[in-house]
């Protein structure tokens, strides 16, 4: 089993030199506790915590599972304990308000946060992970009561939260929802309805659960516009805080699955449950997407973890490991066979998983100073500034969630390649990082929907290009900076194309969607694709222009050889991974009608 190991290196990287987010924090509302000290300070406390308490519990968890019995749910051996752990150190709480009992810090310190628990124990992560997502509900949507009420308990981590959409007859088409709320006449709502695949939904890790649920008033409209929000506790607290009677919230039974098996996946009943309206009535859906947006953030984050911790697996069993002789000739003479470290084809596989973690890394850790930004602004009462920093993080969203999930799956799928048929066998956990990373493509929104909300709904509906049109529009200044620098030119050059032929897409894709709309959903997965290959080779070019300054002037705080290969792997994504990019342009603009041609009843086996 991979015993996980912060990549602190590539992180302070990221942070002191590549994105300077000491000058970032030093912007901010609340960044100025953000200091270095104190952002190292955390980063080598939750690796220590990841390391020596996390690590351990992914293998065990997995074969455990958790246990359901008459409605109640145990989590695995060491599962509370370790709950505890984190409940004690405040890491609920660390990009929260001290209005609420939170440290106050930035929100991109809790991503950090996040990325490497992720990593060391991704299903671990889903119980107060999904509390966040609630948590950033509440405060903005909900009442000074609600809010007042709600916020400390969650922010110490003593209640966690979850979010209630899925129903069986539905999925990603919420305007399906049947769950309906009756008015009591007292301020408050009776719910009935279920709800299935709610993650974190019962367990003993904490004293409340707080349902986030979306339901029909009876005089709702038909469709998305009908759907509102209400908070379900599982207890429902009195006015002092303190737990009162339990709630008509039931867990019937718990979902088997591929993988994530130490997360406990529930069915929910709702029998006349109290409930609380949260935000405006039939206006559900827009207070559920800071919920969901703030979800799928955080999956993208699963694509880079499990790409990491695969890598980590992966590359000690490849020095270890000999087998044949490299082509090139003889590398260890002396050794029965060659490591595989000497095989271009297991290199390839290796270069791919570490190319899809940092290149991941440094997306996500740019777009996590947005979403600092988009916080301020709501912290500040700015609406101007959250707006704006609101949109720019809403067409990075989709590009996270569905790219970074995806490339994390196949790097994960590398991984078990590369100890070959060792890769499948449980107690080397390649197989178990597989099985957990599928889930990551899935849910929050499959691929499909998200490529349709980044082409159909932010690139074409709602900006008509412009959000292209920005991020190319950095990606060519970034270009003509450096296309004449030596080392530089290469990776300017190809990426001035690739901006250039971003924006032609776009333009044919929305010439084409005149005509045929079915090509928006027909190009939406290539345009995501094609989105996530670009984006992620500037980000590889940006590291790429730090690294070699660092060389060139002495002054990096990391080693020759680190910068070395961040050099190394700039090269081998723009040779080998980046020109995917261009299959998926040559099939995003092909007309749908070979997609559509053959009539459903002729479409079977």
């Amino acid at each position: 089993m991979p015993a996980y190991k912060a990549p602190l290196s590539d992180m302070r990287f990221l942070l002191d030199e590549v994105f300077d987010f000491p000058a970032h924090y030093a912007e901010l509302s609340n960044g100025g506790d953000a200091d270095p000290e104190t952002v190292s300070a955390i980063l080598d406390e939750c690796a220590r915590y990841c390391e020596e308490v996390l690590s351990p519990l992914y293998a065990s968890g997995d074969a455990e599972g958790c246990t359901y019995d008459n409605g109640e749910v145990r989590t695995p051996k060491g599962y509370k304990e370790a709950y505890q752990q984190f409940i004690d150190a405040g890491w609920q709480g660390l990009s929260y308000s001290e209005e609420y009992g939170g440290q106050g810090l930035p929100m991109s310190l809790g991503l950090l946060k996040s990325e490497m628990m992720a990593t060391a124990n991704w299903p671990f992560l889903m119980y107060p992970g999904l509390s966040m997502g609630a948590m950033n509900t509440i405060m903005q949507y909900g009442n000074e009561e609600q809010v007042g009420l709600y916020m400390p308990p969650m922010t110490e981590g003593r209640w966690t939260g979850t979010m209630c959409l899925t129903e069986p007859q539905c999925g990603t088409d919420l305007g399906q929802i049947k769950t309906r709320a009756e008015d009591n006449g007292d301020g408050t709502y009776a719910l009935h309805g279920s709800k299935i695949f709610i993650s974190s939904g019962e367990h003993d890790l904490a004293e409340n659960i707080i349902h986030v649920v979306l339901a029909r008033l009876p005089d709702a409209p038909q469709g998305t516009r009908g759907i509102s929000l209400f908070i379900v506790p599982k207890v429902i607290p009195n006015a002092d805080g303190s737990l009162g009677e339990r709630n008509g919230v039931t867990c019937p039974s718990i979902e088997h699955k591929m993988g994530i098996n130490a997360s406990a996946t529930c069915v929910l009943n709702f029998d006349g449950a109290k409930a609380w309206l949260i935000g405006e009535p039939h206006k559900g859906l827009e207070a559920m997407f800071t919920f969901m947006n703030t979800a799928r953030i955080g999956t993208a984050i699963q694509g880079i973890a499990h790409a990491e911790l695969s890598f980590q697996g992966a590359l000690a069993y490849a020095k270890e490991r000999r087998s044949m002789r490299a082509l090139s000739g003889k590398k260890e003479p002396e050794k029965v066979a060659d490591s595989l470290m000497y095989h271009a084809d297991v290199r390839r596989m290796l270069f791919s998983q570490k190319a899809v973690a940092e290149g991941g890394r440094a997306m996500i850790y740019f777009a996590a100073q947005y979403a600092d930004h988009m916080v301020n602004g709501v912290t500040e009462k700015d609406d101007e500034k959250y707006k704006k920093y609101d949109d720019k993080l809403g067409f990075f969203t989709p590009i996270l969630k569905g790219f970074l999930t995806e490339l994390g799956l196949e790097a994960a799928n590398h991984g078990m390649q590369v100890l070959g048929g060792h890769g499948y066998i449980r107690e080397h956990g390649m197989e178990q990082i597989a099985r957990d990373a599928r889930i990551a493509t899935l849910y929050e929104g499959t691929t499909g929907i998200q490529a349709l909300d980044l082409l159909g709904r932010k690139v074409l509906l709602m900006t008509r290009g412009g959000c292209v049109r920005e991020f190319t529009g950095q990606i060519a200044r970034f270009a003509a900076e450096n296309l004449r620098k030596k080392g530089m030119r290469r990776f300017a050059a190809t990426l001035g194309r690739y901006a250039t032929q971003w924006n032609v897409l776009t333009v044919r894709l929305m010439l084409m969607a005149r005509k045929d709309r079915d090509v928006v959903s027909a190009a939406s997965h290539h345009f995501l694709m094609y989105s996530g290959f670009v984006m992620m080779g500037y980000f590889w070019a940006l590291q790429a222009a730090v690294a070699q300054q660092k060389l060139a002037d002495g002054s990096g705080a990391q080693s020759e050889d680190f910068y070395r290969a961040k050099i190394a792997t700039a090269e081998f994504y723009f040779d080998h991974m980046l020109p995917r990019a261009k299959s998926h342009a040559a099939s995003m603009t092909k007309p749908s009608a070979s997609l559509l041609s053959l009539d459903s009843e002729h479409f079977s086996f």
